[in-house]
């Protein structure tokens, strides 16, 4: 039985990619290349393509007798989102939808799925539990919900189970330093701030200094890609046990600023590192600090790189020693 996975040349998905290869498992990594690295492939079996290709996929299920999918493929920049909603209404939605159209025609009804924080929008508590109030502000976490909300349907229709993940900001890179984070352009804050360390950035923008947190900066989860990694390990095992369908928040409870991260970049690099306020992005909440109680308890899940200096010092390794990500862009 063979793992297909969505989006697995990516940052996320190739971290669970080198596992489940790792452990003996048959992956089939389907990438079209937009944000993906053929070198994070981990020896994978790789197929070029988009997930909204119906005949594509076809031919997939066709060929490999498929257990579960697990659906990384996405758009994910907050930012862009917002200038261009369209764009992930229908790589996020609709191309999805063919996805599940022909795991369903192949009879294939298990899939873990790579959702997002960003489904809650503004938090009314914090840290935040699975069940908190969904009030996205921003289209890539309204596209993310609206596909939770789709396969709960599909479950109760067509008995596919699904658990969706819900990150809050991934973070470092592979403990083997073979494959780390590599995004052409980068949105996220840790490789931002590391390329000011290397040199190939002169500063780090601090989108907003004045939002109601401790130094006015935002305050994020940070939570270690090889830990979320392991929780896609551990949501298949559920479901090839017969698990119902669930929901799980990523994160490690602790919510670090824009300004503490630099920070601790600064200890962990020896460098000093430019930054510069800048206007605040639409659709960014102030705080957003996951509850993983849930995910502990039920799947035993256990962060293995929770605090902020190691997940730096991880993704620092990466960066220094893959100055040009996996160079193939």
């Amino acid at each position: 039985m063979a793992i297909l996975v969505t989006g697995g040349l990516g940052y996320v998905g190739s971290h669970a990619v080198k596992l489940l290869v790792d452990r003996g498992e048959q992956v089939i990594n389907l990438d079209d290349l937009s944000y993906g690295h053929v070198g994070a492939a981990s020896g994978s079996e790789v197929v070029i393509g988009d997930i909204g290709d119906a005949g594509l996929l076809k031919s997939i299920f066709s060929k490999y007798t498929i257990d579960a999918v697990m659906h990384f493929a996405a758009f994910a920049a907050v930012g862009e989102s917002v200038e261009n909603p369209q764009k992930y209404y229908i790589n996020n939605i609709s191309k999805s939808i063919v996805l599940l159209q022909e795991m369903l025609a192949a009879g294939v009804k298990k899939m873990i799925f790579s959702s997002t924080a960003a489904v809650f929008g503004e938090p009314q508590v914090v840290p935040i539990p699975e069940d908190h109030p969904k009030d996205p502000t921003n289209p890539y976490g309204r596209s993310k919900l609206m596909l939770e909300e789709i396969l709960s349907e599909y479950d109760h229709a067509y008995g596919l189970k699904w658990t969706a993940l819900r990150y809050f900001n991934a973070s470092g890179a592979d403990p083997s330093g073979t494959i780390g984070e590599d995004h052409t352009p980068e949105h996220h804050l840790i490789p931002i701030v590391l390329d000011v360390a290397l040199g190939k950035r002169e500063k780090v923008s601090i989108f907003g200094t004045d939002w109601p947190t401790p130094d006015g900066t935002c305050v994020r989860d940070y939570v270690h890609v090889t830990d979320l990694a392991n929780a896609h390990i551990l949501a298949l095992e559920a479901l090839r046990s017969g698990a119902s369908s669930n929901v799980y928040n990523m994160g490690n409870g602790s919510g670090y600023s824009v300004k503490e991260v630099i920070t601790v970049a600064e200890e962990v690099t020896g460098k000093k590192i430019a930054a510069v306020p800048a206007e605040r992005r639409a659709g960014d909440p102030a705080r957003l600090v996951a509850s993983s109680e849930k995910i502990k308890k039920e799947l035993g899940w256990k962060p293995q790189f929770a605090d902020l200096p190691t997940i730096i010092s991880t993704a620092w390794e990466w960066h220094k020693n893959h100055p040009n990500g996996f160079g193939d862009k």
